[in-house]
């Protein structure tokens, strides 16, 4: 371990494992360190009663029972893969692209999740994307139809580069409500667009620029169309524990090391405060950059909230969803009297995560109280008849340290949404502080088979 490396990553969580992979591919020397004797960190995939690495350090029976053995009914424990932190991936996104960028597909195969709805009066509903999906709607009357349906072709039109199709407007400088109300849009309606859509998690877009709202409902219907399927979305068969492993073999491939298992992991810095090293069992790794989560620096960071989540298994899919498989459900923050959105995540044994007939559902949301239980309400609701019912609540953190002084560059906690735009973009912003480049992720979707039927 006495060598010099360009880059320490600390942590194997998806974000980490993404940057060690896009790192090694630039041509610098990376070590990978975790203390866990697993992959994956917060982000790791957990079976029923045995970790997947066939270790015991984390269970999520003994985690949350405190007991050893599941009960019978629930199936085998090695057919369980349960995300700890579950997320669906854009089939158009950040994610989708930095993982065809990487070439990192080949390790990995996906499947289109069958259902995006939202959370509106008491209700669920198929999320509407596009002109002719308006017109059929139930979640809206036939005039709102119809002024829906413009807006839509107004967003499906628009290019950025050209003015012809602006309609006189600079979406720059008018903000998404200045917008909307030039289509006459209901609340109700700009609820569903603004959070299930364009995917804000509060309500602060409706003051921004209105061209950040635009591209993301671009970005949904885009993906909607690429498989043809009952989402935008796709997700790993095996669950996101895939991933992580994933780009650990990219970064191999290009030279990256890796070493799990080591102890303390704890960063030295030289007399200006620059990290300049790691030592773990008496050993120090020097380096020139360290990257890491936010439990190895934690004099680096605050804590900026806490996400509540339930983990439900089942035996049956969520009702009224189409008998979807694997569906999201967003609920808006305005539909629940909230400050932000709760989220609704739910996969089965078609994308072998469970066992056959068994469904895993997680209900999350930024904690806005010390209540996991009664504040997950709405969306547990939602669920019918649960076999188990877990709650977990975890503190979210971000860097408040300045990379360019310290050499420490640290990742934001996970927080609760049920997609991977906000943590890709994390990632890429990571990549860019370290690096100085940006990655170029205009690859050609179209010509990469990133998902399987």
């Amino acid at each position: 371990m006495d060598e010099e490396y360009d880059v320490i990553v600390l942590g194997t969580g998806l974000k980490e494992c993404i940057l060690s992979g896009l790192l090694s591919v630039d041509g610098l020397k990376v070590l990978h360190m975790d203390r866990n004797d697993y992959y994956g960190g917060d982000s790791t995939s957990l079976n029923l009663n045995q970790a997947r690495s066939n270790k015991s350090m984390i269970l999520l029976w003994k985690r949350f029972r405190g007991e050893d053995k599941p009960p019978a009914h629930l199936g085998a424990s090695r057919d369980y893969n349960v995300d700890m932190v579950p997320k669906f991936m854009m089939a158009n996104g950040t994610l989708v692209r930095t993982l065809i960028h990487t070439d990192v597909t080949k390790y990995l195969s996906f499947k289109a999740v069958d259902g995006s709805f939202v959370f509106s009066k008491g209700k669920i509903y198929k999320v509407p994307a596009t002109d002719m999906e308006a017109l059929k709607s139930p979640l809206m009357g036939l005039f709102e139809k119809r002024r829906a349906r413009n807006f839509f072709v107004y967003v499906q039109n628009y290019n950025e580069t050209d003015p012809a199709t602006h309609q006189g407007l600079d979406l720059t400088r008018i903000t998404t409500r200045e917008l909307i109300s030039k289509h006459g849009l209901s609340d109700d309606t700009v609820d569903f667009i603004g959070h299930a859509l364009a995917l804000h998690r509060d309500d602060r877009y409706l003051t921004e620029p209105a061209l950040d709202t635009v591209k993301r409902m671009k970005l949904y219907a885009e993906s909607l169309a690429r498989f043809q399927g009952g989402s935008p979305y796709i997700y790993p068969l095996y669950g996101l524990g895939e991933l992580p492993q994933a780009f650990a073999r990219l970064s191999a491939v290009y030279g990256g090391t890796y070493m799990l298992n080591k102890p303390e992991c704890k960063v030295e810095f030289d007399m200006e405060g620059k990290a300049c090293g790691v030592t773990s069992e008496g050993e120090t790794a020097k380096c020139k950059k360290v990257v890491c989560d936010p439990s190895y620096l934690p004099n680096k960071v605050r804590k900026i909230g806490k996400v509540a989540r339930a983990i439900a298994i089942m035996s049956h899919p969520i009702p009224n969803t189409n008998e979807s498989h694997s569906v999201q459900i967003i609920l808006p923050q305005k539909q629940l009297g909230r400050k932000s959105d709760m989220y609704v995540f739910c996969c089965s044994y078609t994308h072998n995560v469970a066992p056959k007939g068994k469904f895993i559902a997680f209900v999350s949301a930024e904690a806005e109280t010390d209540n996991p239980q009664s504040e997950l309400k709405p969306g547990i609701d939602l669920l019918g008849q649960v076999d188990e019912l877990f709650f977990d609540m975890y503190d979210r953190y971000e860097p408040v340290n300045e990379p360019s002084l310290d050499n420490c560059f640290v990742s934001t906690s996970y927080d609760a949404t049920t997609h991977f735009e906000t943590t890709v973009a994390d990632v890429l912003s990571m990549y860019t502080a370290i690096t100085g480049k940006t990655v170029d992720l205009s690859v050609d979707l179209s010509a990469a088979s990133a998902a399987e039927e």
